[in-house]
């Protein structure tokens, strides 16, 4: 393969979609890589790809045959990047790097979506042979070529060497108005402008925040899935209809990647009749665990995370696509309705406010998990700084993280996103039209976990008084599990002789 007499500043592996783009992207950014992949045609493939977008002889890729002539084409002591599967891969090729002689004062970077407890453990278990680092990545295809968004954590020392790096290929934004500054072709180089690359913490927090950015990810396309429902089979809207009402709502407060790329999807036909590619989209959701794994750490510390649940539960049940299909025919639901054009109007306006408000508590749900998981794990998390880097690059990249870094630059000990004043404000001004669009969808037998389960979550989180006291008298009828009250001093725990015909009050403890 092709050789490079100079020793190469990164050592790259896994040269899939992702990884040959974040290759192509560090090139542009001026670094030399020697890259390797079990493959050897997708190695051959990123260097045919850099020559053709650079238009240069000077070979800024030099592909490697083997994990041994890897380490041998990298400047000492060397960094290595991996862009494998989670799980057994990366310990495999954690492995072979040792077989082939790795340095316990190398730097190896996993990037995949590895499980943070998983990338704990590896930490500690190889150690003594290099210094594994993590580096979680968001923004897909298109971020890795052109600027993601990247969540590194591990090692401090290790993270003074990467850092240039990283910060050099992350997405940028403006600093003063919080938007993406646009990188879109081969050889754009972005210096300006405050980079989406931030030290998370030790090792694991990087994985954990990018878990918790996958599960708000998992709600936030729920809630645009549930509205476009809405619009689809509530007020019988085309495709088309539908994505120039999505297209307006960008224009505002909704302003968000995942709103832009749902017009694209919406708009795009196929076929010599311009069917809407959407109306052929087989109706069955896949999920890689990252949402799920996001619902079960809210589970686990016992914070709240609902919309975040229910979008892991959507997808869940549309994977049952022929038991939805046979109780279709025998569950009933309510008569269609007809509606005037004032009243399509409303509800489209009430969606739109439905929307806002789900996805703030979307959001107010992830990072009250972060902060809860900070205090489990012993972590300092700068919640400013995880909203900064999410502004671009990354899936749920939307104009209000900007309000969310202020919230945090405001108050950075603040416990939940709807106390913060810009935040509770808005939840004000819009929630009669949000509570409007749940009882439509309601009346109209279309669902709406997602939006719907926001609203409970407001209206809980509002509620000083919730019906847990009748839940605690009726555990403590069938199980003795006590209860607190509010008349006596806390920490103070009763029982009810509920067997007795006296059924005494006593203090337990």
């Amino acid at each position: 393969m092709t050789q490079n007499n100079n020793l190469c500043d990164i050592g790259f592996i896994g040269l899939g979609v992702m990884g040959k783009n974040l290759v192509l992207n560090l090139a542009d950014n001026g670094f030399s890589i020697a890259a390797f992949d079990l493959d050897i045609a997708k190695v051959e493939d990123a260097i045919a790809q850099d020559k053709a977008e650079s238009g240069s002889s000077t070979a800024r890729v030099v592909g490697c045959s083997s994990y041994t002539e890897l380490l041998s084409c990298l400047k000492p002591p060397h960094l290595i990047v991996l862009s494998v599967p989670a799980g057994a891969p990366v310990d495999q090729v954690c492995e072979n790097l040792i077989g082939a002689g790795i340095q316990p004062d190398d730097i190896v970077i996993d990037t995949g979506n590895s499980l943070w407890v998983d990338t704990v453990a590896r930490e500690k278990k190889y150690k003594n042979n290099f210094i594994l680092f993590s580096s979680a990545v968001s923004g897909g295809e298109v971020g890795a070529r052109f600027g993601p968004a990247l969540m590194p954590s591990g090692s401090p020392y290790a993270w003074t060497r990467i850092k240039p790096i990283w910060q050099a290929i992350a997405a940028k934004v403006d600093a003063k108005t919080g938007k993406p500054i646009e990188r879109t072709k081969p050889g754009d180089v972005v210096t300006e402008g405050e980079p989406c690359a931030a030290y998370i913490g030790p090792a694991g927090a990087g994985h954990y925040v990018k878990m918790v950015h996958n599960g708000i990810e998992y709600a936030d396309m729920q809630i645009i899935c549930e509205a476009y429902q809405m619009l689809r089979d509530g007020l019988g809207l085309s495709s088309l209809e539908i994505a120039d009402i999505f297209e307006q709502w960008n224009n505002g407060p909704l302003d968000s990647y995942l709103m832009e790329i749902s017009v694209e999807v919406l708009r795009h036909q196929v076929g010599d009749d311009n069917t809407p590619l959407v109306d052929l989209i087989l109706d069955k959701a896949g999920q890689k665990g990252t949402g799920l794994w996001t619902a079960m750490s809210s589970l686990e510390l016992g914070t709240p995370a609902p919309t975040i649940a229910q979008a892991v539960y959507a997808r869940s049940i549309s994977s049952f696509k022929d038991l939805r299909v046979h109780a279709s025919t025998v569950l009933s639901g309510p008569d269609a309705q007809s509606f005037t054009e004032q009243e399509k109007t409303d509800f489209i306006d009430q969606l739109q406010d439905a929307i806002y408000c789900a996805k703030i508590c979307a959001y107010a749900q992830g990072f009250q998990l972060m902060k809860l998981a900070e205090k489990e794990h012993n972590w300092q998390l700068d919640f400013a700084s995880i909203a900064k880097i999410w502004r671009a690059g990354c899936i749920i990249r939307a104009v209000f993280l900007q309000s969310i870094t202020q919230a945090f630059e405001r108050n950075p000990e603040l416990d939940n996103l709807l106390l913060d004043e810009f935040f509770a404000e808005q939840l004000c001004k819009h929630q009669l039209n949000w509570r409007k669009a749940v009882a439509n969808s309601a009346l109209m037998g279309i669902p709406t976990g997602a939006i719907s389960s926001a609203l409970s979550y407001y209206d809980s989180m509002r509620c000083a008084v919730l019906p847990a006291n009748l839940l605690q008298g009726q555990r403590d009828f069938f199980g003795a599990h006590t209860f607190e009250r509010v008349d006596k001093p806390a920490g103070k725990k009763f029982h009810v002789s509920w067997s007795s015909n006296t059924r005494d009050i006593n203090e337990v403890g």
